[in-house]
Order: structure tokens, then sequence, then C-alpha cells
């Protein structure tokens, strides 16, 4: 059966309350709304981590704690894989390599704004292995925001050119344009997106806001989120033009449930946000702790998803390595 919802989690830097908001949460509502949550694939991408240099230890560390966080979320009944765990991804990436073409992987942003002349060729190829990713699981449809919609693209151009060089052996998945999901930005510098990467361990950054942050970095991150000088009786007020990071704040309490009715004041509103973000974070916490020291039952469900991916994937596999005239 193709996937109704594929997504996979890179594990570069901790998960953050902007990951959460806008892509964890998500993720559970489609495993609710399916008709077989089993038939929702979500991956820990630990192959995508490679595209940079890393430390070998800590990518194992990330790449567990993502494990267990989607978990955590409630990703409890779809299925859950670590990237690697699959031979079929890196399988399929090197037969696609051979349709993909140089021109049009020097257009793919992800080089073009990281790449170097000292970069690795991972990073130079790693939208094919994104391509791969997508066509072994065969979803019809690919819900996709701006920044991915180039690499959905090569993933249905590479497919259709596979199909019309050697026959018709992948889906060529639909784009689909997403509920717009809560869009986190920096505490202190709210015009940045909220970002894992690159932070340090789970102090992370002032701005950042980590799922696993306690109640009082959090509530210490939030008193020194930006806001401005406004001082008249609406300052509370959106507008993402010229008061960021007041938006933010609003935007984030409302993402967590929380109300700004009759906030007047700056204080007042990061006490609620302070409120809103620990009480959302606190049951994710909770059985992420559990989970933690539960180690055997999350290798248990990641080797039954894992096992069920390769059942999958096989096939698919199998299909492109005849239609090429290998075995």
């Amino acid at each position: 059966m193709p996937a109704t919802s594929l997504s996979l989690v890179k594990p570069t830097g901790s998960p953050t309350l902007g990951n959460l908001l806008g892509a964890l949460r998500p993720m559970a509502a489609a495993q609710d709304a399916a008709d077989d949550p089993a038939d929702c694939f979500y991956g820990v991408a630990d192959l995508h981590a490679l595209t940079v240099p890393h430390d070998p230890t800590e990518l194992r560390l990330r790449s567990r704690e993502v494990a267990t966080l989607l978990l955590a979320v409630g990703l409890d009944r779809s299925t859950l894989f670590v990237q690697s765990r699959v031979p079929a991804h890196r399988e399929l990436a090197y037969l696609l390599e051979c349709v993909a073409t140089t021109g049009e992987l020097s257009r793919m942003i992800q080089f073009k704004e990281k790449g170097r002349p000292g970069s690795r060729a991972s990073l130079y190829t790693y939208p094919v292995l994104m391509a791969a990713d997508i066509l072994l699981h065969r979803p019809v449809r690919v819900p996709v925001g701006d920044d991915q919609r180039q690499h959905v693209e090569l993933a249905r151009d590479l497919a259709t050119r596979f199909n019309a060089a050697y026959g018709p052996v992948l889906v060529v998945p639909e784009m689909a344009t997403p509920p717009a999901a809560a869009r986190v930005m920096d505490l202190q510098d709210p015009t940045a997106k909220m970002g894992k990467s690159g932070t340090d361990a789970r102090s992370g950054t002032a701005g950042v806001v980590h799922v696993l942050d306690g109640p009082d970095v959090v509530r210490r991150k939030i008193a020194r989120a930006v806001t401005d000088g406004d001082t008249a009786p609406d300052a509370v007020r959106a507008d993402r033009s010229t008061k960021p990071g007041v938006t933010n704040l609003l935007e984030v309490l409302v993402a967590c449930g929380g109300s700004a009715d009759g906030i007047a004041t700056y204080g007042a509103l990061k006490a609620a946000v302070t409120d809103a973000v620990v009480a959302t974070l606190e049951p994710v916490q909770r059985r992420y702790a559990e989970l933690t020291g539960d180690p055997a039952h999350v290798d248990a469900v990641y080797a039954a998803g894992e096992a069920r991916c390769r059942e999958v994937t096989a096939p698919v596999l199998a299909a492109v390595e005849s239609a090429l005239g290998l075995g």
C-alpha cells in the first residue's frame, strides 16, 4: 500500500518548539485522520545528517532522541523507522543518481546556498536521496511547503524521466499544499525561523526553546524574548512587519492553546506564553522520560516499523533494478 503520510526528521540538533508545533503535531494529526495509521511512515533521517561534518557519537545520541520523541508525541500507531536501517533508501538513491543530471543538481537551493569547494559530495546529491525517500513509499500526494517544493519537483522529474526511459515503474507523486502549520520564529531574532541545526546541546541559544527544555529554562528564554518599545494601550497586537517579536509571541500563545484576550502588557504576554508553552511541553516530556526508562519498548517499536518498511520498499527497489537491467 502507498504511504498516506510520509515525513522524515533529521537528527541535527535537539528538536525545538517550532518542530513540535510545525511538524510533529501535524504528523500526529495525519496519523489520527488516516484510515490505517500504519500507512503513515515517519522516519529518523540519519543518512541526511552525513552531508556535513559530524560527530558519530552525537549523531547516535540525536537519532535516539528524535526516535524517542516521535513516540512521545503520540506517533505510536504509525510505522516508525530509522532511515539507515532500511537499506533500500540509499540503494535507490544511487540508482536515481544514474537518472539525475549534474545540471539540475547544481540548481538545487540546498547546494547553491551551502555548497563550498570543500563540501561533501553527499551535499550535492542529497536531493536525490530525498527523492528516493519519497518514491520508495509511493505516496500519491506529498504535502509540501515552499522550502521543500524544489525537492518534490525533483522527485517528480526523476520518476517521470525514469518511467519514460525504462517503463512505468515509479509513482509520480502530486504536490499538495498542507494546512498552514504554526511557524515559530527565533525569540531573539523574530525575522528568522526557530531552528535546531547548530544549537549547542540542550542549552541551545537564547532564542530557541527545545522540546526537552525544563520549565525554568523556558521561562528564562521567553522572559528575554525580543519585543519592542511600544507603550501604547494597544501595544500587544499582531503586525509581522512592524512588531515581529510581539507577533511571534502571540502566534506561539495561540498555537499552544492560549488566548491573548485581556492581555495589555508585554510582561503579561510573556507570562501567558510561558504558561502555555510549559503546559504544551509537559506531557511530551513526561512521556519521553517514561520511554527513556523503557528502551526495549522503543527498540521493539522501531524494529517492527523497519521490518515493515523493508517489506514495503523491497518490491519498488526490485522493480527499478529489473527495469534498469540489473540482476
